[in-house]
């Protein structure tokens, strides 16, 4: 039986093209890179989120998340990691056409606040180095579904 408070997330599963855009780290400015995400379920409590980005002259890059709940806490959580070792906790909120994964870390606070639409997503991750005092902006990240 899928848990409920899941099954709210049941829109994001599917497949998705996905687009990398103005990120302060990619040169030239304007610079879009290419992507796709797929997210499925894994039993009937949790999503798998994978995303692979690169083409057109991008080098290769791929990430996933684990979307889940602890009933016992009221709370989402996701955990991601990366082709580069990364491994990260995430507290998340997902309503009313506003998704969020938010961590407070000590080597950074991290961000992502995205809208999201039946077959688009408009998201933005940002980071701070100081505590999130202040915020800069890593990347947009836009999911259009395929």
């Amino acid at each position: 039986m899928r848990n409920s408070e899941m099954g709210k997330l049941s829109g994001l599963v599917g497949v998705w093209t996905t687009t990398i855009s103005d990120a302060f780290f990619l040169e030239p400015p304007g610079t879009e890179v290419p992507g796709v995400t797929t997210v499925e379920w894994l039993g009937e409590s949790l999503l798998v989120a994978r995303s692979q980005f690169g083409g057109g002259g991008h080098p290769h890059s791929e990430m996933s998340f684990v979307l889940g709940r602890s009933d016992a806490n009221d709370r989402f959580v996701a955990l991601y990691q990366d082709d580069r070792g990364v491994c990260r906790e995430f507290s998340m909120t997902f309503g009313d056409g506003r998704w969020t994964l938010t961590r407070a870390d000590p080597d950074f606070h991290q961000r992502f606040v995205a809208d999201v639409e039946t077959d688009r997503i408009l998201g933005r991750w940002e980071a701070s180095e100081d505590g999130g005092a202040s915020w800069r902006k890593d990347f947009d990240l836009t999911y259009t579904r395929a």
